[in-house]
């Protein structure tokens, strides 16, 4: 992919906030997260208007060659168009700021989802939880007896 102006490669580990920019990491730590993976990054992109989008599940980057992160291999003529950029940083900002929106929101969805049950499904939660212990803490059961 050296050398060829019509596509653009995009690693994973652009957007991957446990990272350095001395590591790897291209966008702001406010544009990224913690792990993310091909898909969410391909989804990101689509939603920031790329279309004309390849993956390449099982590359690796050159500088990380036993991490094999994937890569999207996009068109830059339409990466750039769609998301009105001047170049490949800007790009690469849109996409992060679409897949940060999409890791808050599916966190949100997350948390209304486990937070609150109804139905035959928050009964059957409601039976599982256990009982508090009246016993203070440090204090065995008495056996045969025993006070």
């Amino acid at each position: 992919m050296t050398g060829d102006s019509t596509r653009m490669t995009i690693w994973t580990g652009y957007f991957d906030s446990r990272t350095s920019r001395r590591a790897g990491r291209r966008v702001p730590r406010d544009a990224s997260v913690p792990r993310p993976s091909l898909d969410q990054v391909a989804i990101a992109a689509r939603s920031a208007g790329i279309s004309k989008m390849r993956r390449d599940q099982d590359a690796s980057h050159p500088l990380r060659p036993s991490s094999k992160e994937g890569r999207l291999v996009v068109s830059t003529d339409d990466a750039l168009t769609s998301t009105n950029s001047m170049n490949k940083e800007d790009v690469l900002k849109a996409i992060g700021q679409r897949l940060k929106i999409m890791a808050s929101e599916s966190e949100n969805t997350a948390d209304k989802r486990t937070t609150r049950l109804s139905g035959r499904a928050g009964a059957r939660q409601a039976k599982q939880r256990k009982a508090p212990s009246r016993r203070p803490s440090g204090q065995r059961k008495k056996k045969f007896g025993r006070r």
